[in-house]
């Protein structure tokens, strides 16, 4: 097994997670959308028209497994107390 095969692979999605959510948040900025809630709803409710289209937003966000996007807010939030 390369173990840090894996390691990189996560590196690489976790980054990659991070762009998209970025670019959707900065897309419910644009559009006048408060991206917190927006995002917030989308992720309890799996419901894409929570999210935009503008700029492929919508689009963008259906590319994030919901269960790792949160399992990554909680840990990073964790991890900044």
């Amino acid at each position: 097994m390369e173990d840090t095969t894996r390691k990189f692979a996560a590196l690489d999605s976790k980054a990659e997670m991070k762009e998209i959510l970025s670019s959707v948040y900065n897309s419910l900025m644009v559009k006048g959308y408060n991206p917190i809630n927006q995002i917030v709803g989308y992720i309890l409710s799996e419901d894409p028209t929570y999210i935009t289209n503008y700029n492929n937003a919508r689009t963008l966000i259906t590319r994030i497994d919901r269960d790792e996007l949160m399992q990554e807010l909680v840990r990073t939030y964790l991890e900044k107390k």
